[in-house]
């Protein structure tokens, strides 16, 4: 793998989003540099994550006292009782990163004057040697790094570097960014070369310090990351009853692995921060092992949706096609780190099939865990749920599965991870390089960099057909290149009136000398298709999932008729499906299997089909499950016959 050409084009610039390596041939966008049509489905989406999302975040974490902390602390107060687990500082953290990027998207006057008092609260904790934190260090509290296993000290001073990140990248050097610097001084004291020999048991500092170091200039940061990779995998960590090595990616070092194991957000969090580490220093070999561990693990331990994780013991990865579907976990922080991850392989390589997994795992993931009102949230995102979930209460919700969204969650890390990821997605819409732009993501709305303004009009998912018009462009030839989604199987191109162009999976790629008025059209194919799992895969074998775009679409009982249980219909994969509003219709039949009668759930004699009641049936998204109401619901279902 070739990682470290530099750009030399006069029109790149640095990159203003949440991750711009010093040496790359691609540059994500900064959230100012695209503005989505507030009727799109990300536009949306972003319009309700501001305007309720990042208040009921808020809301949610005074009423809790999780910021109290805080004043608690900057009052030398001994702590008696102390509110959330002890990484509920990173919820404030990730919220802060939220209001930094939707500031530096569109400016809001009450947004600000919230974010000015969370960063005042927040400071006034912040010991004077740069040390910050309301779980440890203080009276009645632990001591300072005393359980570097669980005690999260480490993982919440990262997300207060990602959050000052966001602030200095929206253009601001205040308070902020002044905090986190000494945060991550104080670190490379304690942790450095010569210093406490140890890693946190949750990663998250080492793709932290990475950023911060390019974004503030500070080469120590970027050692101390690497330190913290190297360091990785040596057995250190105290192991917990039920726990593992494994669990803390702890067993065996980076360079040495060949899968993401493990607790899945700790294995996508420290891959990220290691192919950061490996694309700054240049080294082949870590990015080579990360490289092989995303192919190893999106090929034989990734859900249909792009969820990763199907093991509820330790939130982890099973083993190879271990991918049953009412035991998903597919948390939605993995969702959100599976992103960070592919979103760093994309940019150091240019290959279509990382801005593919995000398409996927934004469309399926990302969209499925917050409900419309952007106020409350799935934690787990199964594909198939037995029976129907409790209605939500207004209250905290101590399981992280249960089939409807919750308002909040006892460990609430999924509602910051989403607003975050909304707040910032103009970011990962399209890149700039030496030869033009390249539109990976898309969405109705306007792009602003390397020299092109592009006016997107569409109505994808829910139509295949893109509009890119030029509203300016660079006076010399350049390049405009187009994501042919790796499911389309072809699609066409057409500029301006000339004819159309059948285009493969991968990049469309149109060089020309652009004009403002040249229009491009591209045609995505939006035809339902039928998705086999692969035979290995023993959970869903003889069983099959409907497609639609970019959209997994799944079988709801709201769907059915009352007697009619989502595990009695059997999906016809004679009969093509069609489609439907947003979703599909599929031929089936409802059936009805002999029961066993004896003392266990099984027979000697083979379970007869005793009635077959030819029917059609409505397939909806995935992402807007159980939003009608508590559903028993399946994405994979088994074939007639």
């Amino acid at each position: 793998m070739t990682l470290f050409a530099a750009p030399t084009h006069e029109k790149i610039r640095p990159a203003t989003g949440p991750v711009a390596p010093a040496t790359s041939t691609h540059h994500g966008l900064g959230v100012s540099d695209v503005r989505l049509d507030p009727a799109g489905f990300w536009g949306i989406r972003q319009a309700v994550n501001a305007g309720a999302t990042l208040q009921h975040c808020l809301e949610w974490m005074e009423r809790l006292g999780w910021i109290e902390n805080f004043d608690r602390v900057a009052r030398g107060e001994a702590t008696v009782t102390r509110p959330g687990w002890q990484f509920s500082d990173s919820e404030i953290y990730k919220l802060l990163e939220a209001m930094a990027w939707e500031l530096g998207r569109s400016p809001d006057a009450s947004l600000a004057a919230a974010f000015d008092s969370l960063v005042d609260r927040v400071g006034a904790a912040q010991d004077d040697d740069g040390y910050l934190n309301t779980a440890h260090g203080h009276p009645g509290l632990p001591p300072r790094y005393s359980d570097m296993a669980m005690g999260h000290e480490l993982y919440n001073t990262g997300h207060l570097l990602q959050a000052a990140v966001a602030r200095h990248r929206t253009g601001h050097d205040d308070r902020l960014v002044q905090i986190a610097r000494r945060a991550a001084d104080q670190v490379c004291k304690e942790f450095g070369a010569g210093g406490f020999d140890a890693v946190c048991g949750h990663p998250e500092i080492e793709v932290a310090l990475v950023e911060a170091g390019r974004a503030f200039g500070e080469r120590r940061y970027l050692e101390q990351a690497r330190l913290f990779v190297e360091r990785r995998g040596r057995g250190t960590l105290p192991v917990r009853p039920l726990l593992s090595a494994e669990y803390f990616q702890d067993d065996v070092p980076v360079r040495e692995a060949s899968v993401l194991r493990g607790h899945a957000v700790r294995a996508l969090y420290l891959s990220a921060g290691a192919f950061d580490v490996a694309v700054e220093t240049h080294d082949e070999e870590l990015a080579d092992a990360v490289t092989t561990q995303w192919r190893n693990t999106v090929a034989r331990r990734t859900y249909l949706t792009g969820g990763m994780g199907s093991r509820h013991q330790d939130e982890g990865f099973g083993d190879d096609w271990e991918l049953p579907s009412d035991r998903a976990y597919c948390e939605t922080c993995a969702g959100v780190a599976s992103i960070m991850l592919a979103w760093r392989l994309y940019l150091a390589t240019g290959e279509a099939r990382y801005p593919d997994l995000i398409e996927r795992t934004l469309f399926n993931v990302v969209a499925t865990s917050p409900s419309e009102d952007g106020r409350s949230f799935f934690y787990a995102n199964p594909l198939h749920q037995r029976e129907p979930g409790a209605s939500a209460s207004d209250g905290v919700n101590n399981r992280a599965e249960g089939g409807v969204r919750a308002p909040w969650f006892d460990v609430s890390c999924c509602p910051t991870n989403v607003a975050r990821t909304i707040a910032s997605l103009g970011a990962y819409v399209a890149s700039v390089d030496d030869e033009g732009i390249a539109v990976l993501q898309y969405a109705a709305g306007e792009i602003r960099a390397g020299g092109f303004v592009l006016h997107v009009q569409t109505r994808y998912p829910d139509e295949g057909t893109v509009l890119v018009r030029i509203l300016a462009a660079p006076e010399s030839e350049s390049r405009l290149r187009l994501r042919i989604p790796g499911w389309a199987g072809s699609a066409t191109v057409r500029v301006n009136l000339d004819e159309a162009i059948d285009v493969a999976p991968g990049w469309a790629d149109i060089r020309r000398r652009f004009e403002p008025g040249d229009e491009i059209v591209l045609e995505l194919p939006l035809t339902p298709r039928f998705t086999w799992p692969d035979d290995r895969i023993d959970a869903v074998r003889g069983t099959v999932a409907v497609e639609r775009g970019p959209l997994v679409l799944c079988l709801e009982s709201t769907d059915l008729p009352s007697y009619v249980r989502v595990d009695n219909v059997r999906l016809d994969a004679d009969l093509a499906p069609y489609a439907h509003a947003d979703g599909a219709r599929a031929g089936g039949v409802i059936v009805a299997a002999t029961s066993s009668s004896g003392p266990l759930p099984f027979s000697a004699a083979r379970p007869l089909t005793t009635e077959s009641v030819p029917v059609e049936f409505t397939l909806v998204p995935y992402h807007r499950w159980a939003e009608r109401g508590p559903a028993t619901m399946r994405i994979f279902i088994p074939v007639a016959g």
